[in-house]
Protein backbone atom coordinates (compact mmCIF):
# COMPACT_ATOMS: atom_id res chain seq x y z
CA UNK A 1 0.00 0.00 0.00
CA UNK A 2 1.37 3.39 -0.70
CA UNK A 3 2.17 5.56 2.05
CA UNK A 4 -0.16 8.34 2.17
CA UNK A 5 -0.45 11.28 4.45
CA UNK A 6 -2.96 14.40 4.29
CA UNK A 7 -0.96 16.99 6.17
CA UNK A 8 -0.66 20.28 5.02
CA UNK A 9 2.88 19.91 3.58
CA UNK A 10 1.96 17.19 1.41
CA UNK A 11 -1.11 19.29 0.05
CA UNK A 12 1.33 22.18 -0.23
CA UNK A 13 3.41 19.97 -2.51
CA UNK A 14 0.88 18.35 -4.43
CA UNK A 15 -0.47 22.01 -5.36
CA UNK A 16 2.55 22.56 -6.45
CA UNK A 17 3.14 20.36 -8.61
CA UNK A 18 5.70 18.05 -6.38
CA UNK A 19 4.25 15.10 -5.32
CA UNK A 20 5.68 14.64 -2.08
CA UNK A 21 4.42 11.61 -1.16
CA UNK A 22 5.93 9.53 -3.87
CA UNK A 23 9.45 11.01 -3.14
CA UNK A 24 8.99 9.84 0.72
CA UNK A 25 7.91 6.96 -0.20
CA UNK A 26 10.64 5.66 -2.71
CA UNK A 27 13.59 7.28 -0.60
CA UNK A 28 12.65 5.43 3.03
CA UNK A 29 12.18 2.15 0.64
CA UNK A 30 15.77 2.37 -0.76
CA UNK A 31 16.99 3.31 2.91
CA UNK A 32 15.26 0.53 4.61
CA UNK A 33 14.69 -3.22 4.45
CA UNK A 34 11.54 -4.20 2.47
CA UNK A 35 10.16 -5.84 5.69
CA UNK A 36 10.55 -3.37 8.44
CA UNK A 37 7.59 -2.34 10.59
CA UNK A 38 8.98 1.00 11.18
CA UNK A 39 8.77 2.39 7.33
CA UNK A 40 5.75 4.46 8.31
CA UNK A 41 8.00 5.84 11.00
CA UNK A 42 10.69 6.25 8.71
CA UNK A 43 8.37 8.51 6.39
CA UNK A 44 7.24 10.52 9.23
CA UNK A 45 10.62 11.66 9.90
CA UNK A 46 11.54 12.31 6.46
CA UNK A 47 8.39 14.30 6.41
CA UNK A 48 9.02 16.45 9.74
CA UNK A 49 12.52 17.23 7.97
CA UNK A 50 11.34 18.53 5.03
CA UNK A 51 8.31 20.46 6.49
CA UNK A 52 11.55 22.10 8.28
CA UNK A 53 13.01 22.57 5.12
CA UNK A 54 10.26 24.03 3.25
CA UNK A 55 9.43 26.51 6.13
CA UNK A 56 13.55 27.02 6.56
CA UNK A 57 13.31 28.43 9.81
CA UNK A 58 15.95 30.42 11.17
CA UNK A 59 19.99 28.90 11.17
CA UNK A 60 19.89 28.08 15.24
CA UNK A 61 16.64 26.14 15.01
CA UNK A 62 17.75 24.19 12.02
CA UNK A 63 21.39 23.56 13.99
CA UNK A 64 19.42 21.88 16.94
CA UNK A 65 17.50 20.02 15.07
CA UNK A 66 20.24 18.62 13.18
CA UNK A 67 22.72 18.17 16.35
CA UNK A 68 19.55 16.17 18.45
CA UNK A 69 19.45 13.78 15.10
CA UNK A 70 22.93 13.08 15.19
CA UNK A 71 23.26 12.37 18.97
CA UNK A 72 20.05 10.46 19.51
CA UNK A 73 21.17 8.38 15.91
CA UNK A 74 25.04 7.73 17.23
CA UNK A 75 23.75 6.84 20.67
CA UNK A 76 21.02 4.45 19.33
CA UNK A 77 23.79 2.79 17.28
CA UNK A 78 26.50 2.72 20.27
CA UNK A 79 23.90 1.09 22.62
CA UNK A 80 23.13 -1.62 20.51
CA UNK A 81 25.73 -3.99 21.26
CA UNK A 82 24.83 -3.58 25.07
CA UNK A 83 20.85 -3.77 24.54
CA UNK A 84 20.50 -7.51 26.07
CA UNK A 85 22.20 -6.45 29.35
CA UNK A 86 20.59 -4.80 32.14
CA UNK A 87 21.79 -1.81 33.03
CA UNK A 88 21.50 0.61 36.65
CA UNK A 89 22.41 4.41 36.68
CA UNK A 90 24.26 5.23 39.21
CA UNK A 91 24.16 9.21 40.20
CA UNK A 92 25.99 11.10 42.11
CA UNK A 93 28.27 14.01 43.47
CA UNK A 94 31.10 14.52 40.69
CA UNK A 95 33.05 16.64 44.08
CA UNK A 96 32.78 13.97 46.37
CA UNK A 97 36.59 13.27 47.35
CA UNK A 98 38.27 9.98 47.05
CA UNK A 99 39.01 9.58 50.49
CA UNK A 100 35.17 10.27 51.39
CA UNK A 101 33.37 7.62 52.53
CA UNK A 102 30.49 8.01 49.98
CA UNK A 103 33.27 7.24 47.36
CA UNK A 104 34.44 3.80 48.90
CA UNK A 105 30.23 3.21 48.88
CA UNK A 106 29.29 4.06 45.21
CA UNK A 107 32.60 1.94 44.29
CA UNK A 108 31.48 -1.16 46.24
CA UNK A 109 28.17 -0.63 44.91
CA UNK A 110 29.67 -0.34 41.28
CA UNK A 111 31.49 -4.02 42.11
CA UNK A 112 28.78 -5.51 43.28
CA UNK A 113 26.40 -4.75 40.44
CA UNK A 114 28.88 -5.72 38.27
CA UNK A 115 28.87 -9.17 40.63
CA UNK A 116 25.09 -9.18 39.65
CA UNK A 117 26.18 -8.79 35.73
CA UNK A 118 24.45 -5.40 35.47
CA UNK A 119 25.93 -2.85 33.83
CA UNK A 120 26.68 0.84 35.65
CA UNK A 121 25.84 3.83 33.33
CA UNK A 122 26.89 6.87 34.82
CA UNK A 123 27.61 10.96 33.56
CA UNK A 124 31.26 9.46 32.97
CA UNK A 125 32.45 12.73 35.30
CA UNK A 126 34.47 12.30 38.46
CA UNK A 127 33.22 11.50 42.18
CA UNK A 128 30.60 9.21 42.84
CA UNK A 129 30.58 8.43 38.96
CA UNK A 130 34.41 7.82 38.66
CA UNK A 131 33.88 5.73 41.32
CA UNK A 132 30.98 3.52 40.76
CA UNK A 133 32.70 2.89 37.60
CA UNK A 134 36.27 1.96 38.94
CA UNK A 135 34.65 -0.90 40.86
CA UNK A 136 32.26 -2.16 37.94
CA UNK A 137 35.48 -2.35 35.64
CA UNK A 138 35.43 -0.87 31.88
CA UNK A 139 33.78 -4.32 31.01
CA UNK A 140 30.29 -3.50 32.85
CA UNK A 141 30.72 0.39 33.22
CA UNK A 142 28.88 2.86 30.69
CA UNK A 143 29.49 6.74 30.71
CA UNK A 144 27.17 9.42 29.12
CA UNK A 145 29.59 12.48 28.95
CA UNK A 146 28.12 16.32 28.61
CA UNK A 147 30.58 18.82 26.87
CA UNK A 148 31.11 21.18 29.50
CA UNK A 149 33.92 24.16 29.45
CA UNK A 150 34.42 22.77 32.74
CA UNK A 151 34.95 19.63 35.65
CA UNK A 152 33.22 17.05 33.02
CA UNK A 153 36.26 15.18 32.37
CA UNK A 154 36.03 11.50 31.55
CA UNK A 155 36.70 9.38 34.46
CA UNK A 156 40.19 7.14 33.58
CA UNK A 157 37.21 3.71 33.29
CA UNK A 158 35.99 4.72 30.44
CA UNK A 159 37.67 7.52 28.45
CA UNK A 160 38.78 6.80 25.40
CA UNK A 161 36.39 3.66 24.81
CA UNK A 162 33.68 2.79 23.17
CA UNK A 163 31.63 2.41 26.61
CA UNK A 164 31.77 6.21 26.60
CA UNK A 165 29.52 8.47 24.54
CA UNK A 166 29.67 12.13 24.60
CA UNK A 167 26.26 14.71 24.50
CA UNK A 168 26.02 18.12 23.85
CA UNK A 169 22.42 18.58 24.99
CA UNK A 170 21.46 17.97 28.39
CA UNK A 171 18.20 17.05 27.62
CA UNK A 172 19.33 14.38 25.17
CA UNK A 173 21.60 12.78 27.57
CA UNK A 174 18.89 12.52 30.37
CA UNK A 175 16.68 10.65 27.78
CA UNK A 176 19.37 7.97 27.64
CA UNK A 177 19.83 8.17 31.40
CA UNK A 178 16.30 6.90 32.00
CA UNK A 179 15.77 4.86 28.00
CA UNK A 180 18.50 2.33 29.55
CA UNK A 181 17.86 1.85 33.04
CA UNK A 182 16.65 -1.12 34.43
CA UNK A 183 16.98 0.36 37.98
CA UNK A 184 18.10 3.90 39.44
CA UNK A 185 20.60 4.21 42.78
CA UNK A 186 20.89 8.02 43.98
CA UNK A 187 23.93 8.95 45.92
CA UNK A 188 24.18 12.54 47.77
CA UNK A 189 25.05 15.30 45.23
CA UNK A 190 24.14 18.33 44.32
CA UNK A 191 21.52 20.44 42.23
CA UNK A 192 21.92 18.12 39.05
CA UNK A 193 21.63 14.74 41.61
CA UNK A 194 18.39 16.07 42.75
CA UNK A 195 17.66 17.18 39.44
CA UNK A 196 17.44 13.94 38.50
CA UNK A 197 15.55 12.40 41.29
CA UNK A 198 12.76 14.45 40.96
CA UNK A 199 13.01 13.99 37.49
CA UNK A 200 12.87 10.68 37.08
CA UNK A 201 10.28 10.19 40.12
CA UNK A 202 8.07 12.48 37.60
CA UNK A 203 8.22 10.36 34.68
CA UNK A 204 7.65 7.35 36.69
CA UNK A 205 4.82 8.70 38.33
CA UNK A 206 3.21 10.21 35.35
CA UNK A 207 3.39 6.97 33.22
CA UNK A 208 6.44 8.65 31.12
CA UNK A 209 8.87 6.34 31.65
CA UNK A 210 7.99 2.34 32.94
CA UNK A 211 8.43 1.24 36.23
CA UNK A 212 12.35 0.71 37.25
CA UNK A 213 13.33 0.34 40.96
CA UNK A 214 14.15 3.64 42.01
CA UNK A 215 16.86 3.16 45.27
CA UNK A 216 18.06 5.86 46.99
CA UNK A 217 21.83 4.79 49.28
CA UNK A 218 23.35 7.19 51.39
CA UNK A 219 26.18 5.95 54.30
CA UNK A 220 25.35 4.55 57.49
CA UNK A 221 23.96 6.86 60.12
CA UNK A 222 23.76 9.77 56.69
CA UNK A 223 20.73 11.98 56.82
CA UNK A 224 21.15 13.41 53.21
CA UNK A 225 18.29 11.59 51.58
CA UNK A 226 16.57 10.98 55.25
CA UNK A 227 16.00 14.70 55.53
CA UNK A 228 14.95 14.85 51.62
CA UNK A 229 12.25 11.93 52.21
CA UNK A 230 10.72 13.74 55.25
CA UNK A 231 10.52 16.99 53.50
CA UNK A 232 8.46 15.45 50.86
CA UNK A 233 6.39 13.51 53.37
CA UNK A 234 5.81 16.82 54.98
CA UNK A 235 5.30 19.25 52.19
CA UNK A 236 3.90 17.32 49.32
CA UNK A 237 2.09 14.80 50.71
CA UNK A 238 0.63 16.59 53.64
CA UNK A 239 -0.57 19.23 51.15
CA UNK A 240 -1.55 16.64 48.90
CA UNK A 241 0.45 17.85 46.06
CA UNK A 242 1.61 13.88 45.50
CA UNK A 243 -0.30 10.76 46.79
CA UNK A 244 1.13 8.63 49.63
CA UNK A 245 1.10 5.94 47.44
CA UNK A 246 4.00 7.88 45.47
CA UNK A 247 6.60 7.05 47.87
CA UNK A 248 6.04 3.53 47.11
CA UNK A 249 8.03 4.10 44.11
CA UNK A 250 11.41 4.87 46.18
CA UNK A 251 13.33 3.17 48.71
CA UNK A 252 15.75 4.24 51.11
CA UNK A 253 19.16 2.33 51.86
CA UNK A 254 22.24 2.12 53.71
CA UNK A 255 24.40 -0.31 52.29
CA UNK A 256 25.52 -1.92 48.93
CA UNK A 257 23.80 -5.17 49.88
CA UNK A 258 20.70 -3.72 50.53
CA UNK A 259 20.90 -1.63 47.21
CA UNK A 260 21.73 -4.62 45.04
CA UNK A 261 19.11 -6.58 46.38
CA UNK A 262 16.32 -4.30 46.05
CA UNK A 263 17.30 -4.08 42.07
CA UNK A 264 17.25 -7.62 42.47
CA UNK A 265 13.80 -8.43 43.88
CA UNK A 266 12.56 -5.94 41.28
CA UNK A 267 13.11 -7.99 38.95
CA UNK A 268 12.75 -11.74 40.63
CA UNK A 269 9.25 -12.43 38.59
CA UNK A 270 8.66 -8.92 36.99
CA UNK A 271 10.45 -9.01 33.49
CA UNK A 272 8.64 -5.92 31.91
CA UNK A 273 5.72 -4.47 30.21
CA UNK A 274 4.15 -2.51 27.46
CA UNK A 275 0.49 -1.15 26.10
CA UNK A 276 -1.20 -3.12 23.98
CA UNK A 277 -4.01 -0.65 22.91
CA UNK A 278 -5.79 -0.55 26.17
CA UNK A 279 -4.48 -3.11 28.25
CA UNK A 280 -1.63 -3.21 29.69
CA UNK A 281 0.51 -5.88 29.72
CA UNK A 282 3.48 -7.04 32.29
CA UNK A 283 5.41 -9.95 31.16
CA UNK A 284 6.14 -12.66 33.97
CA UNK A 285 8.79 -15.05 34.86
CA UNK A 286 6.51 -17.19 36.26
CA UNK A 287 2.93 -17.51 36.18
CA UNK A 288 0.95 -16.28 39.48
CA UNK A 289 -0.94 -18.80 41.36
CA UNK A 290 -4.91 -19.12 41.37
CA UNK A 291 -4.97 -17.60 45.28
CA UNK A 292 -2.65 -14.70 43.87
CA UNK A 293 -4.33 -13.38 41.06
CA UNK A 294 -7.96 -13.52 43.55
CA UNK A 295 -5.74 -11.64 45.81
CA UNK A 296 -4.75 -8.93 42.73
CA UNK A 297 -8.57 -8.94 41.44
CA UNK A 298 -9.42 -8.48 45.45
CA UNK A 299 -6.90 -6.08 46.46
CA UNK A 300 -5.79 -3.85 43.29
CA UNK A 301 -9.07 -3.54 41.56
CA UNK A 302 -8.89 0.08 42.04
CA UNK A 303 -6.12 -0.14 39.14
CA UNK A 304 -8.51 -1.64 36.63
CA UNK A 305 -10.72 0.89 34.69
CA UNK A 306 -12.80 -1.92 33.82
CA UNK A 307 -12.97 -5.77 34.35
CA UNK A 308 -10.03 -7.40 35.77
CA UNK A 309 -6.70 -9.10 36.16
CA UNK A 310 -5.88 -12.03 33.73
CA UNK A 311 -3.30 -14.21 32.47
CA UNK A 312 -2.40 -14.92 29.22
CA UNK A 313 0.25 -16.34 27.05
CA UNK A 314 2.06 -14.54 24.14
CA UNK A 315 -0.48 -13.26 21.54
CA UNK A 316 0.09 -12.01 17.66
CA UNK A 317 0.21 -8.65 18.64
CA UNK A 318 4.00 -8.99 20.26
CA UNK A 319 5.07 -10.23 17.60
CA UNK A 320 7.73 -7.46 16.97
CA UNK A 321 9.21 -9.44 20.27
CA UNK A 322 9.40 -12.81 19.75
CA UNK A 323 12.14 -13.75 22.07
CA UNK A 324 10.18 -12.95 25.31
CA UNK A 325 7.12 -15.09 23.86
CA UNK A 326 7.82 -18.09 26.53
CA UNK A 327 6.58 -15.52 29.33
CA UNK A 328 3.35 -15.35 30.92
CA UNK A 329 1.27 -12.14 30.60
CA UNK A 330 -0.76 -10.49 32.82
CA UNK A 331 -3.23 -8.09 31.64
CA UNK A 332 -5.58 -5.68 32.67
CA UNK A 333 -6.89 -1.89 31.86
CA UNK A 334 -5.00 -0.18 33.90
CA UNK A 335 -6.40 3.22 34.57
CA UNK A 336 -2.54 4.86 33.99
CA UNK A 337 -2.73 6.76 37.10
CA UNK A 338 -1.44 5.63 40.17
CA UNK A 339 2.10 3.79 39.53
CA UNK A 340 2.70 4.05 43.07
CA UNK A 341 -0.01 1.25 43.58
CA UNK A 342 0.96 -0.51 40.89
CA UNK A 343 4.56 -0.16 42.51
CA UNK A 344 2.77 -2.58 45.35
CA UNK A 345 1.21 -4.53 42.62
CA UNK A 346 4.90 -6.01 41.46
CA UNK A 347 6.16 -5.93 45.01
CA UNK A 348 3.35 -8.54 45.25
CA UNK A 349 3.81 -10.34 42.23
CA UNK A 350 7.74 -10.44 43.22
CA UNK A 351 7.07 -12.60 46.48
CA UNK A 352 7.83 -16.43 45.52
CA UNK A 353 4.92 -17.54 47.31
CA UNK A 354 2.77 -16.19 45.26
CA UNK A 355 3.99 -18.38 42.00
CA UNK A 356 2.12 -20.75 40.23
CA UNK A 357 5.29 -23.09 40.81
CA UNK A 358 6.18 -22.55 43.93
CA UNK A 359 5.08 -25.56 45.42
Amino acid sequence: MPYESDDYLSRHFQISGIDLNSKVEELSNLAAPPDSPNLALYREMLTTVIRMAQADRNRWDAKIMLQTLREMEHAFSSLEQFKRRRKVTVFGSARTPRDHPLYALARDLGATLAKHDLMVVTGAGGGIMAAAHEGAGLENSLGFNITLPFEQGANATVQGTGNLLSFHFFFLRKLFFVKEADGLVLCPGGFGTLDEALEVLTLIQTGKSPLVPVVLLDQPGGTFWKSALEYIVEQLQGNGYILPSDMHLVSLVYSVEEAAEAIAQFYRNYHSSRWLKERFVIRLNHALSDQALQQLNSEFRDLCKSGDFQQQPYCESERDEPELCHLTRLAFAFNGRDHGRLRELLDLINQAQNWADSA
